[in-house]
């Protein structure tokens, strides 16, 4: 599977070439629809990112609380604290 970023890239390409206007009208939808494809999968990992973020922010903020945050997936931040 390509990257985030690849696939952004590519949808980037798409409407470039669709906005571009010199396409025969089959070729035009059949960009479109990859584009379509495209960013709708986009959305998709964003919202889970979103999501993830949303847990993380929620962790903190109970954290504050004198416990300390649950900050598992960043490792390197528990090692600056000790």
């Amino acid at each position: 599977m390509k990257s985030f970023e690849e696939r952004l890239e590519r949808l980037e390409e798409l409407n470039g070439k669709i906005d571009a206007g010199n396409l025969p009208l089959e070729e035009a939808v059949a960009l479109f629809e990859e584009g379509i494809a495209l960013a709708r999968g986009l959305e998709k990992e964003l919202a889970k990112v979103e999501r993830k973020i949303e847990i993380l922010v929620e962790n903190t903020k109970e954290g504050e609380e004198g416990e300390k945050p649950n900050l598992e997936l960043f490792p390197e931040v528990g090692e600056e604290e000790e």
